[in-house]
Formats: structure tokens, C-alpha cells, sequence
């Protein structure tokens, strides 16, 4: 087990120093099969509560080189909120880590922490709330702006679950009778909360099934995309929605789906064939330049746009550490580009949904309310904002606007 707490702290540095994203990194691992549970729960959980173990040794050594923090982050994330490990394996494994050089000094904060136990702040206040769920206090004040309080309370805690893992059938492949239940646990006809092992299900190999959050799920049927239709996704990779948007066009019609890396490119085809999508063509684009497609050519556009990823800590918990304010007027001016670009390739009557994995109204409503002051052609005719607290799925924001006659 020493060898993949190696492992997980050689992740947690890339995470911090690199702004790596936790997700590829473990996938990417050398970490065997049988340990990968226990490395994904001490990978995200000491990520999701980065903040909180911080404030827990800290008090006891202000200036501590990054590796041995983390070490000693990682260490206490095992000590205080898993129950399963004992406390003195946990702390040898430490010292053992930590090498001659830092072993008594990472031996002594733990023992400390240990003894002293979880240290949280009374009261239900912001700035509790923000100690306690290890969320940088501006990200939960812009969400009681924009949200209220108790919402932006309750998004908090959410984000503190473990991510729960959604997905769809492929109706081009196979029926629900066909997988059975053993790891899918059906919503209904289509969605499921997969109980799974991805590494060797053969349904989601071969491409009848996929991996989705049910609220991602949820943004496709704003678009209303029919058999025979053209349809643009102006930002598709990998192309779980454009996959779904070939089911709902039962694979009849024709699906742009665009993307500025090439290689996110192939990720895209490969899905397409693995899942028997015949309609879907991939072009490696830069969504946000215009005349890139003749106008009024397409019948449904779909902007599934760049977002701070807000909607999506459970999931993602390090881009709560990765993101800055300042990261977000960028942002912002990246999604009116695109949605200036592609606009003008929708015919009349047809529909442009819009959507975002965060929370934030100035990437939302926000954008959208700003884009029919300009664009008096358009009207809105949905829009939803999900939240994480709701079916434990990622957050979520989706508008549908209609093209005048």
C-alpha cells in the first residue's frame, strides 16, 4: 500500500503545482486494480477537503514545502474522515514516504492531529460554511448573490458528496431488457446510476451504453432534434451529446460536431463508431471565429459552451482551487464569441440551445439575456438551471432560443 500512497502523492502534487486535473491523472496511473478504489478516495477526497485538513496541522508549521504538505494533507484526510485505515498504519506509511529528512517532523504533526481530532468552525455563517466544505469564501458569496444563501449553502454541501455516476442506454444498439440490472440501476426507459466497473463492462465497451450525468443528459432535449434534421455542436468533444443527439434523430439526418483540437477530433469518431452513430461528422474548427459554415444551414445548433465549471466540484473538486475570479470576464468573452459566431448559422424557426456545467448567472442567464438584447430575432422559449443537490447530478444551465420566421 506504500508504493500507491507514493502514487496518489505524486497525483496530488501534479494537481496543485500543474493544475492537473484529477480524473485523467488517475486514469493515467500505475495503480493496480484492487487499490484503485482506495487510491480514488484518498485522491479526491483530500482534494474536496484540501482546505479543511490544511487548517487542521497548519497552526503547527507555517512554512512546509509543498510535497510534505501534501503528504501530510493526504495523511490527515486518512486519519480523520476514513474509518477504515488504521491511525498507527497510516502515520508509519507517512514517516516511510517522508524519508529521513522529514520523517519525525511529518511523525510529530501527525501524532498531534490525531490526538487534538477534526477541528471545524460553529455556526451556520458563510465563512463557516465556506471552512467546513473547503470552498474558497468568494465562489460561495458570488452564489448567494446570484442564488440566495440557502442555495448557495446547500450547493456546498452537495459538492462534498461523492460524485455519483450516471449514464445512458444507446438506443442505436441495444434495449434496456437486454443489460439487465445488476449494475444499472434504471431511472427509466434510457437513464441509469451505474453501480459498475467501467474497466470491464462489456455493454459500455462495445458501445451500448455510456457514461453521462443526468442533468448533461437532461440539456440534449432542450434541443427537440428530429429524424432528418441538420444539426451543429459547435463544442462536442468527446461527444457524449452528439451521440445522444443521434438517438434522438434515430440516426437519420446529419450532425456536425466541431472541436479546436485535433486530436479531440478522434476522440469524437471513435465514440461514433464504437456507439454505430453513422450521421455524425467530426470537423477539427475554432468555434468562436466566424464564417465558418454558410448561413442559415442548420436546422438545430447546440453550444454546449467553455465554462468555469462551477456546476461540476463533486466531480471535478480541484477547479474550485484552480479557478480565479479574474478567470471569469475571459471565460465570459470566449462564450459571446462563440454564440456571435454560430448564431447566424440557424435557419429561421429553428432552435439554438445553450448550456454551461456551472453555476454562475454572469456565464448564464447572464450571457443570454445579453445576447437577445443584440439579437432581437431571437426568443427565449426554456431555460432551467439544475443543481447539484438535486438527483446528485452535476449543475447545470440550459437555454433554448428560438429563431424568428
Amino acid at each position: 500500500m506504500e508504493n500507491t500512497r507514493k502514487q496518489i502523492l505524486d497525483l496530488l502534487v501534479r494537481v496543485f503545482r500543474d493544475d492537473g486535473y484529477a480524473s485523467l491523472l488517475l486514469r493515467g496511473a500505475d495503480i493496480c486494480e484492487k487499490d484503485m478504489p482506495f487510491a480514488s478516495e484518498v485522491l479526491y477526497g483530500t482534494i474536496r477537503n484540501y482546505s479543511l485538513l490544511e487548517a487542521q496541522w497548519r497552526p503547527l508549521a507555517k512554512k512546509t514545502a509543498l510535497r510534505t504538505a501534501l503528504l501530510l494533507d493526504m495523511s490527515v484526510y486518512q486519519l480523520l474522515l476514513m474509518d477504515s485505515i488504521p491511525a498507527y498504519a497510516v502515520v508509519n506509511e507517512a514517516v516511510e514516504i517522508a524519508g529521513k529528512g522529514q520523517g519525525k517532523f511529518v511523525n510529530a504533526i501527525l501524532r498531534r492531529v490525531s490526538e487534538q481530532g477534526l477541528k471545524k468552525q460553529n455556526g451556520d455563517s458563510l465563512e463557516a460554511v465556506a471552512f467546513n466544505t473547503s470552498h474558497p469564501l468568494w465562489i460561495l458569496q458570488m452564489w448567494k448573490a446570484h442564488y440566495g444563501e440557502e442555495t448557495a449553502v446547500r450547493i456546498a454541501y452537495a459538492d462534498q458528496e461523492r460524485a455519483r455516476v450516471y449514464g445512458r442506454l444507446n438506443t442505436l444498439k441495444a434495449k434496456k431488457e437486454d443489460l439487465g440490472e445488476d449494475w444499472y440501476e434504471w431511472l427509466g426507459d434510457t437513464s441509469f446510476v451505474y453501480h459498475g466497473r467501467a474497466g470491464i463492462d462489456p455493454h459500455l465497451k462495445n458501445g451500448e451504453t455510456l457514461l453521462q450525468d443526468l442533468h448533461s443528459q437532461q440539456v440534449v432535449s432542450f434541443l427537440q432534434a428530429k429524424k432528418g434534421m441538420r444539426v451543429l455542436d459547435a463544442c462536442a468533444a468527446p461527444g457524449t451529446k452528439s451521440q445522444q443527439i443521434a438517438c434522438a434523430m434515430e440516426n437519420e439526418g446529419e450532425i456536425v460536431a466541431c472541436e479546436l483540437h485535433e486530436h479531440r477530433t478522434g476522440l469524437i469518431n471513435r465514440l461514433m463508431e464504437r456507439c454505430g452513430v453513422r450521421i455524425c461528422r467530426a470537423v477539427c474548427t475554432d468555434s468562436s471565429k466566424p464564417d465558418q459554415f454558410e448561413g442559415e444551414s442548420f436546422d438545430r445548433i447546440l453550444i454546449d459552451a467553455p465554462c468555469s465549471g462551477l456546476g461540476d466540484l463533486s466531480h471535478k473538486p480541484e477547479i474550485r482551487w484552480h479557478l480565479q475570479p479574474q478567470d471569469i470576464d475571459d471565460i465570459v468573452a470566449l462564450q459571446e464569441a462563440i454564440l456571435e459566431a454560430n448564431a447566424p448559422y440557424l435557419k429561421k424557426g429553428g432552435l439554438l440551445v445553450y448550456s454551461t456545467c456551472t453555476l454562475n448567472r454572469k456565464e448564464n442567464s447572464g450571457r443570454i439575456q445579453a445576447f437577445l438584447k443584440k439579437h432581437p430575432e431571437f426568443e427565449l422559449r426554456q431555460e432551467k438551471t439544475m443543481f447539484p443537490f438535486e438527483d446528485r447530478a452535476d449543475g447545470f444551465y440550459a437555454a433554448a432560443l428560438l429563431k424568428r420566421n
